[in-house]
């Protein structure tokens, strides 16, 4: 499905798509994973998403405001909140479709 498409509908859906890192990056241990993650905001082209990475499958991403990343990852919408896009890491038992986060041409997934 198309970035521009996922975002204006409300269902989850894989997407890939470029944004600018307008936060400086936040971790959190995932109450319902049991895996620590690290979480940016980022403008793109359809509006604010927030880019969610488990940390203990992917290597963290050095993000800092202003960088320019591409990210493939599964789209979800909260309510009232700007979607989130996780997934963006290799999923070790190959039930999911992988994702990624592309910074400064060096893969992170």
């Amino acid at each position: 499905m198309d970035f521009s498409t996922a975002y204006a509908s409300r269902g989850a859906a894989h997407v890939d798509f470029s944004a600018k890192v307008t936060s400086a990056p936040r971790f959190f241990y995932g109450s319902r994973s049991h895996f620590n993650h690290e979480a940016f905001d980022a403008a793109s082209a359809a509006g604010p998403v927030e880019v969610v990475d488990n940390v203990d499958i992917a290597p963290r991403c050095p993000v800092r405001p202003g960088d320019q990343v591409e990210v493939s990852g599964e789209m979800v919408h909260d309510p009232g909140k700007p979607p989130i896009v996780h997934w963006t890491h290799h999923d070790p038992e190959n039930r999911h479709p992988g994702g990624f986060i592309r910074l400064h041409g060096k893969l992170y997934a």
